[in-house]
């Protein structure tokens, strides 16, 4: 895949940057080896650094050495002016950001020409969460008949009931499910391990799925898969696929455009709104820091506040004009 890559970024980028595909690789490795990065985190950094690189080309760059603050600036200015939204400029930065550390630490250059440079700031963005009703409706949907029903519900209750990441969901092993002490061993961002609790609704339909549904996929794999969420062929289920079902379910039960992080954004907000104290959520989820989670406290004020004006007698609005009769 990395031979790939490189052969796809040489032909794009010219003689000037092509010389510099080697340290963008390199630091990927560091961040696989020494960090513990994912792949999907390393993709998206391989692509992002491909794009810098073809920037700095177009400019003549052959060395980082001649590489200025003001062509950092200019570069978040490009991103801006070809229509990147706010969140994927601030990605591309931080690529960049973390790529000129890693160059100075390495002593491949003196200075960091993006260290004066601020990361774009991006408008605070509730998540989406769906309602308890339509999580209820979509879980309570009618699913296909045979091995691969079991498991779309087990998925999505996984999804729901445990606040799973979609890599995460994908990740689990057979050996991280533990059923009879109501737990799955999730393995986080940057390799962080940590026990998630699995109850209810999600504990029964996981049973269901490993005793009558994985045996059957399983027999179709070619050589033997330790992933608990099978494909049809008995190989580990990908994350486009999951989306994937993700989205078909929901359109079943009229929910527009739904994705596995907004079941893990629902599971948190509706925790919370149920009483669960914020650092069990913070627990759960496998944030590293409280003020990720604490987003998750101004949806459930919003929410607070609906129950508020549609409870209490004198809580609607028009208050002035009815004071005023």
């Amino acid at each position: 895949m990395a031979r790939l890559s490189l052969r796809k970024t040489a032909e794009g980028l010219g003689a000037a940057a092509s010389g510099l595909l080697a340290f963008r690789d390199e630091y990927l490795s560091y961040l696989s080896v020494e960090r513990g990065s994912s792949r999907a985190t390393l993709n998206s950094y391989a692509d992002d650094l491909e794009d810098y690189l073809a920037f700095l080309g177009e400019r003549g760059v052959s060395d980082f050495a001649e590489v200025t603050h003001e062509h950092v600036e200019a570069y978040a200015a490009d991103l801006k002016q070809r229509g990147y939204a706010p969140s994927s400029v601030e990605r591309h930065m931080a690529a960049v950001k973390g790529f000129s550390k890693f160059l100075v630490r390495e002593e491949y250059c003196r200075t960091n020409p993006a260290d004066l440079v601020p990361l774009p700031k991006i408008p605070d963005r509730l998540p989406d969460a769906i309602t308890v009703d339509q999580a209820d409706a979509l879980l309570s949907q009618p699913f296909r008949d045979g091995p691969l029903g079991l498991r779309d519900r087990a998925m999505l209750e996984v999804l729901y009931g445990c606040g799973l990441r979609v890599s995460e969901l994908c990740g689990l092993d057979s050996s991280d499910v533990f059923l009879n002490e109501g737990l799955l061993r999730v393995m986080g961002k940057g390799s962080r391990e940590r026990a998630v609790p699995i109850g209810g609704m999600a504990e029964a339909a996981l049973s269901a799925y490993l005793d009558a549904g994985r045996p059957e996929l399983s027999a179709h794999a070619r050589r033997a898969c330790s992933a608990v969420f099978l494909n049809a062929r008995g190989g580990r289920i990908s994350r486009q696929s999951v989306h994937a079902l993700v989205r078909d379910a929901g359109l079943a039960v009229g929910i527009e455009d739904l994705h596995p992080h907004t079941l893990r954004h629902s599971f948190a907000t509706h925790m919370l709104e149920g009483g669960a104290d914020l650092r069990a959520i913070q627990e759960i989820l496998g944030h590293s820091d409280i003020a990720t989670t604490q987003i998750y406290t101004h949806v459930s004020r919003a929410h607070i506040r609906e129950e508020y004006l549609a409870a209490h007698p004198r809580a609607q609005r028009g208050g002035a004009k009815k004071l005023a009769e």
